[in-house]
């Protein structure tokens, strides 16, 4: 089926839920570093999805309700966001697709006010799971 073709600064746009965290997100840029190019932008293609980084983003959960910090990624592609024949310098340009899996990974923790005397209680789990998907501003070219 045909898609969109992802280009140079396209976004990703992740949800806020991230299982038990919640984060306050904001879009990442895609970089491009396929030869071909749109109306002047490059084409993005299988592996520019990787370099997607959205640092110092503020989380909590819960249980922990002092604001931790973390990045988002793109932690992997769904199956209809990789093309199966369009290529651009040999590799595969990427698709506007459906649903990507996310992943955020803490920097600083979220913490939970101590219970008694005593410092915040630091939240453990190093990375969460989540989801986002592209938006793109080219209409017109499509790959499949």
């Amino acid at each position: 089926m045909l898609d969109s073709i992802l280009l140079e600064g396209d976004k990703a746009i992740f949800m806020p839920n991230f299982g038990a965290a919640i984060v306050v997100v904001q879009p990442g840029d895609l970089k491009a570093t396929g030869p071909a190019t749109v109306k002047g932008k490059k084409i993005c293609v299988d592996g520019d999805e990787k370099k997607v980084s959205v640092p110092g983003c503020a989380y909590m959960t819960p249980q922990y309700c002092i604001p931790g910090v973390g990045t988002l990624e793109i932690d992997a592609l769904a199956g209809d966001q990789k093309a199966g024949k369009t290529k651009t310098g040999g590799k595969l340009v990427l698709l506007k697709g459906g649903t990507f899996t996310a992943k955020f990974s803490v920097q600083t923790p979220a913490q939970q006010p101590p219970p008694g005397p005593g410092g915040p209680i630091p939240d453990s789990t190093a990375q969460y799971s989540g989801s986002g998907m592209f938006l793109t501003t080219n209409l017109t070219v499509k790959g499949s």
